[in-house]
Formats: structure tokens, sequence, C-alpha cells
């Protein structure tokens, strides 16, 4: 009998383990999955590349400034050989980015190029930032901004900070080199 339940609570862990178990595609594991082919680049950029002035900060650019933790850079090349290829990914991010955990912040339809902001999280923090960029004629971006308690709010006043820094763009090199 004690043998017994324990298959019957093993068995009902399996099944509570495959129900839960989420088939679909995240913005991670496409990451993993495509960061060594070879129509992509994928590139860990370090918080570093940009040198702020920390003592003129505010103190909700500076919270900002210390909630993130590391930028991840995928990006697609777009050439004459692999257009279909082209199209397929970018349906595979579209889709993904239209998953109801993708909160969108903005979209702005440039003729050169699309860009979406959105975040994982709700109104006061965001766990991920993700900002992608398509353009029908280099390829597109996506990066993915992680950090802790990050909040969207204070990460917009962020971002005139980082306008006026100096950006080590040495940085990039290896990222604009591969879009030439």
């Amino acid at each position: 009998m004690n043998q017994s339940i324990k298959k019957y609570i093993f068995g009902l862990l399996t099944c509570v383990m495959l129900v839960s178990c989420n088939n679909g595609e995240s913005l991670q594991t496409y990451f993993v999955d495509n960061q060594e082919k070879t129509d992509f680049i994928s590139v860990d950029i370090p918080t570093t590349i940009v040198n702020l002035d920390e003592a003129s900060l505010s103190e909700d650019q500076m919270e900002a400034y210390n909630s993130v933790k590391k930028l991840n850079f995928l990006g697609f090349k777009l050439t004459e050989t692999n257009q279909e290829t082209y199209a397929q990914e970018l349906s595979k991010v579209n889709a993904i980015l239209n998953n109801e955990k993708y909160i969108e912040l903005m979209e702005v339809n440039d003729p050169a190029a699309k860009i979406i902001v959105k975040y994982i999280g709700d109104d006061d923090i965001a766990d991920e930032f993700i900002v992608f960029t398509s353009s029908k004629n280099m390829g597109f971006g996506i990066v993915r901004i992680l950090g802790n308690d990050m909040r969207p709010e204070k990460m917009a006043t962020l971002v005139s900070a980082i306008q006026n820094a100096d950006i080590d763009s040495s940085q990039f090199e290896s990222i604009t080199g591969f879009f030439k």
C-alpha cells in the first residue's frame, strides 16, 4: 500500500510538471538558440560603456542606473542570400514579443527602421526591458536590459542623462562591423 501511494504521488507530480511547462518560446531561449548561428551576432554589453558623472545624477537617475545589471544584444544581418530566413526569424521574434507578458512602452515607425520598446513586469517594477529594432535594409537587433527592481518611470529619467553621457563607442565596433 505504501508503495502504491508513492507511485501515485510521483505520477501526480509528473503530471503537474508536464502541465506547467510552457511550450512557447521565450526571448531568452531565442537568444540561446541563435547566438552561434552565422547570420546572427550575440554580444554581452557591459554597463560600463556609458561613462556617467554620478555626481550630476539625480537620486532617481542614480537608482535607475544602479538597477541595470547587464545588457544582451542579438542581431540578425540581412543579406541578399538570406531574405527568406530573415522573414522567418523576424516572424519568430514578433510572435515572441506579441506574448501578453511583454508590455509595450512605445513604438516608433520610421521609414528607415521600426523600434519597439517593451518590458516584463508590472506598472511599478520591470524585470526586463526589451528594445527591438528592425530595418528592411539591414536586419534586426534586440537588446535585453536586465536588472533588479527597475522602475519604468525612473528608467525614463535615466535616458536624458545617457543622451549627454560619454559613451565608449569601441564597445560597439563588433556590432557595427557586423552590419556593414
